[in-house]
């Protein structure tokens, strides 16, 4: 999950059975059967063995791989089939990146560690690369997992050079200046609804029949595949936000291939929610969010002159974007940028700083700070990277469920959200709206369950005000996966919290991963602190 204008994690989410929707609206599109078929199961295991056969050939990583990678760093592709159910059919290759473990005890250099094997992470999305993951082994708080195993990231199918999916022209894609009306107009309505249906064409026209097999079914045989060819018995993987959706799937589907699971910013799993209500909620979460982040401002009043009460710095926030609407800032950032800027402070915390010192710039004359912030940038490449991670994001939320077909249904919840939730609710519902017109069949959402015994335990890690993965998706992560064990960072609300800023959230997360230890039952975590206000 991930939204618009962040490409590392979260978003929006879409609907599963519109019979399970409030009131109307008719799901698109025939659906095809979500649980693993026979052909599917016999196309995995021949997938597999294939893969096991074969191995997997590390050499140098090309910049076109991860650009400047360091000489410890190898990549390699492995092949998976395009459809599962006729594994001799067209193939596809995945890109993959890794570095060995280290073997070595950071706290005493002397001192052998034994390595435990490759430990596979995925970033979220959908549509994130995870290539660069392995370089997070030289961060001081992962040390001692890096010296433990081989870090092993990769590029889901569809992203990067992993069988790149397009929908658009990416020249087309950084359109700037935007406007981000919270209660749009019939008119604007009207004109996304068409740019919705062009877009949803344009995935079609751009991928022909292969659009229907980027899903996260096949993202989670995919990773079976993956574990064989690294040579694994079984898999040890860390999926944040969307991953943590594919990971749970994996898990049902291939129990007893799991050696030791982290689900961080879990997503509610339950079919219902898939991904059409899980949307909702988030807009609905994100509010919350941004209301920690003003009341945030106001208590730092004497730093940014932004109104000393939450209520007061919207205000000033609105003199903004009432300003950028009425002239950009350096002829790219209108208030549809100044949104994107501010949803990614719903994320992470860290960012609060500059985005407040931004606006408070803004709004005294300088508008430097938030040029810098805020206008797209990084050229063709950028522009065609972020292209391509929006649309894998729309193949695969869009193939993944049914979704309502009436515009009148999305015209109707969102409206009726946005006079409560006004912040993130109909950027979150354009993003999604092509899938209400999508040209592939859709898929019933797996039922994501486990009964006792069947997993080893699960680690998951949420935090209490995660915006982008609502807090109850990860109590019915924790209730789904038999024998799961939760552990929250109370009154927080950073997206993905394992390796971070937290000492007691990594504690668990290195017990687990390293020793294979979970707290007898829920545990939570004071929060991590809150960050410094700064000019």
């Amino acid at each position: 999950m991930r939204a618009a204008a962040l490409y590392s994690a979260a978003g929006s989410l879409l609907l599963t059975t519109l019979a399970a929707a409030p009131a109307g609206g008719a799901a698109g599109g025939p659906a095809v059967p979500g649980a693993p078929g026979a052909a599917e199961l016999r196309g995995t295991a021949v997938a597999v063995a294939r893969a096991r056969a074969a191995g997997i050939g590390f050499g140098a990583c090309s910049n076109a791989d991860v650009p400047h990678a360091p000489g410890s760093m190898r990549c390699a592709t492995v092949t998976v089939p395009l459809d599962y159910a006729h594994p001799d059919g067209p193939q596809i290759r995945l890109t993959v990146s890794r570095t060995r473990a280290t073997e070595k005890d950071p706290r005493n250099s002397k001192r052998r560690v034994p390595r435990q094997g490759a430990l596979v992470y995925n970033p979220g999305g959908p549509g994130a690369s995870g290539m660069y993951f392995p370089l997070v082994g030289a961060q001081p708080k992962w040390k001692r997992i890096a010296a433990a195993y081989d870090l092993v990231g990769y590029a889901p199918r569809g992203v990067g050079r992993s069988a790149p999916l397009s929908c658009e022209d990416p020249k087309h894609f950084f359109e700037a200046p935007t406007s981000s009306p919270a209660h749009p107009s019939e008119a604007y309505k009207r004109q996304r609804v068409a740019r919705a249906k062009a877009y949803a064409r344009g995935c079609a026209q751009r991928s022909g029949s292969k659009l229907r097999f980027y899903n996260s079914l096949n993202n989670a045989r995919d990773l079976d595949v993956l574990r064989a060819a690294l040579g694994e018995d079984r898999l040890t993987f860390v999926g944040a936000s969307y991953g943590t959706y594919f990971g749970a799937l994996y898990a049902s589907m291939f129990p007893t291939h799991v050696r030791r699971m982290v689900l961080d910013a879990a997503v509610d799993p339950a079919p219902e929610k898939i991904w059409y209500r899980d949307n909702l909620d988030q807009s609905a979460a994100f509010e919350e969010r941004w209301t920690d982040f003003r009341e945030w401002i106001a208590r730092h009043d004497d730093v940014y002159r932004l109104g000393n009460t939450a209520e007061k710095v919207r205000r000033s926030y609105d003199t903004a974007r009432e300003r950028l609407g009425r002239k950009a800032a350096g002829g790219k950032v209108g208030p549809g940028q100044l949104r994107s800027a501010f949803l990614t402070a719903g994320y992470y915390d860290d960012f609060w700083p500059s985005r407040a010192a931004a606006l408070s710039a803004f709004l005294k004359g300088d508008p430097k700070p938030l040029i810098r912030l805020a206008a797209p940038g990084g050229g063709k490449a950028a522009a065609a990277e972020a292209e391509n991670s929006n649309a894998v994001y729309t193949a695969v939320e869009c193939n993944d469920a049914p979704w309502p077909t009436d515009w009148k249904v999305w015209n109707r919840d969102n409206t009726r959200l946005a006079r409560v939730a006004p912040f993130e609710t109909w950027d979150n519902a354009w993003m999604n709206l092509p899938c209400a017109y999508w040209p592939a069949p859709r898929q019933q959402p797996l039922d994501v369950r486990t009964g006792p015994g069947e997993l080893p335990p699960v680690l998951i890690l949420a935090a209490e005000r995660d915006a982008a993965a609502p807090y109850p998706g990860a109590l019915e992560m924790n209730r789904r996966l038999a024998g799961s064990v939760l552990v929250t960072e109370r009154d927080a609300g950073t997206h993905g919290i394992g390796g971070g800023a937290n000492a007691c959230v990594n504690a668990h997360f290195e017990a687990y991963l390293l020793a294979g230890r979970v707290p007898g039952r829920r545990a939570s975590c004071a929060p991590h602190r809150a960050p410094r206000a700064t000019r």
